[in-house]
């Protein structure tokens, strides 16, 4: 096996081709090889409809196309990964070869070694491989935390497959509202302009923070005048907002729902304007993020007719020990997984009840609202179209990014998506903050003049809850 002694050479885990079948494009100039036991465990994993037998297929198709008019002698020396630059799966150049194993490689780890035999066979790959390529730099590539925490007790170089990751630190993370400094109306306001128009205030203005700011970001002055603004466009450096609606008091409410802080009512506005197709909604328990999507699509849906109905869909990853298979139909399967759902809908059909007189009204008024909202699996979204819908996902913080563009893709004419999750509470193996598909489109869709984003900071569910998230 020839090896250029100048780029480095990357032995891949299993779990990262499972975890990103483009892995192998993502290494630019270096050299890839892949042992032979993790191309037995991919063979082992390719049976299925979950996602990563997908992308196992996936990963095998690419490298049946690498093969294609190969030699036993090309396979010894590398394929060249160029063969693959027209197929769109790579962005840059690529110079780097891919290297399988194709004869046997010993080096015996220490008796004591525990784990498994395909995690210490890899291991002993590249052991033997740092001996025999001294002048190279052979680093092994995993996701498995304790795969590189043994490579490193054996003074292996190893690291995390960085790729998938949208930011290096979850802090850069698009917040969707920034406080105004103090001396803003002196920076900003000399030659601003303002009109009402349908009964909304918008300013036009520019200055240097304009060049910071996204659509429909969320602006406010934190000195008490309740002045809180929507960025609604861009051109030029000359921004044009619009004064944000106040849902926390008076007649302006959700379902009977009224805002308790100003992020809250930030995303009552956005959740409420027909002209936002796509909300991601951050926020730790309690913040009430469940709540305020479940309102305002009851209003939009039940009261102003502009949807539908609503569809609610997360992904099944259980906390504890699985309960075994679940009978009944999509929908009976799916409610144990709802909680959240339920326990809202009661709160607000019991906001919606008080002005009823009788059970009979709040008995009717709850079946209405179980008729309009339909809960619906992850598993039975591809290919689906869905037209004029509210569509919630749920616990977005345990899809990757491939899983929610396949859910917001499914988007129609009319159809409003809103995206809610806690990316404190990530429950998907090898899923991080900075990986996962929530964090993936906050970042992607915060330029977009028709998506909206904002994290709910204060808790509000009760002041033992609080006191929970605080102390424990």
């Amino acid at each position: 096996m020839n090896i250029d002694n100048s780029k480095k050479l990357f032995v891949l885990d299993t779990n990262v081709l499972m975890h990103d079948p483009a892995a192998l494009f993502h290494f630019q100039e270096h050299n890839i090889f892949i042992p032979m036991v993790v191309l037995e465990e991919l063979d082992h994993a390719k049976k299925g409809l979950s996602e990563v037998s997908q992308n196992v297929r996936q990963v095998s198709r690419f490298i049946d196309d690498l093969l294609k008019g190969t030699t036993q002698k090309d396979i010894k020396n590398g394929l060249a990964l160029s063969q693959l630059q027209s197929s769109g799966e790579n962005k840059e150049a690529l110079e780097g070869r891919l290297y399988f194993q194709t004869q046997h490689i010993d080096s015996t780890l220490p008796a004591s070694m525990p784990g498994n035999l395909a995690d210490n066979s890899i291991l002993s790959i590249v052991l033997a491989l740092s001996k025999m390529h001294t002048e190279t730099s052979v680093i092994l590539v995993s996701k498995d935390i304790n795969m590189r925490i043994k490579a490193a007790a054996l003074e292996l170089t190893a690291e995390d497959y960085h790729s998938d990751q949208t930011l290096d630190d979850i802090d850069l993370l698009y917040h969707g509202a920034d406080a105004l400094p103090a001396d803003f109306w002196d920076t900003h306001g000399k030659n601003m302009e303002s009109w009402q128009k349908e009964g909304s205030t918008f300013y036009k203005l520019s200055g240097p923070l304009v060049k910071n700011w996204y659509p429909n970001q969320y602006l406010y002055l934190a000195d008490n005048s309740d002045f809180e603004v929507i960025v609604r466009s861009i051109e030029d450096g000359v921004a044009s907002l619009e004064l944000a609606k106040n849902y926390r008091l008076g007649h302006l409410s959700a379902w009977g729902i009224h805002a308790k802080n100003r992020e809250q009512n930030f995303a009552f506005n956005v959740l409420m304007d027909p002209e936002i197709d796509f909300v991601t909604l951050l926020g730790t328990a309690g913040t009430g993020k469940t709540l305020l999507a479940l309102a305002a699509g009851l209003e939009q849906t039940m009261e102003d007719k502009t949807y539908s109905e609503i569809i609610m869909t997360r992904e099944t990853v259980a906390v504890g020990e699985d309960i075994g298979f679940l009978p009944g139909t999509e929908e009976e399967k799916m409610a144990p997984w709802m909680g959240a759902l339920v326990d809202n809908l009661e709160l607000l059909a019991h906001q919606e009840g008080e002005e009823q007189n009788s059970e009979w009204e709040k008995d009717t008024t709850n079946n209405i609202i179980k008729q309009k909202v339909k809960i619906r699996s992850l598993n039975f979204m591809r290919g689906r179209t869905f037209l004029n819908r509210y569509l919630i996902i749920d616990e977005a913080q345990n899809l990757t990014p491939k899983q929610i563009k396949t859910l917001v893709t499914r988007a129609g004419p009319g159809t409003k998506i809103i995206c809610i999750g806690n990316l404190s509470q990530i429950d998907t193996p090898y899923l991080t903050a900075t990986s996962s598909g929530l964090t993936y489109v906050v970042d992607k869709f915060k330029s977009w003049n028709h998506g909206a984003h904002i994290t709910l900071k204060r808790g509000e569910r009760s002041r033992l809850a609080d006191q929970a998230s605080e102390v424990l």
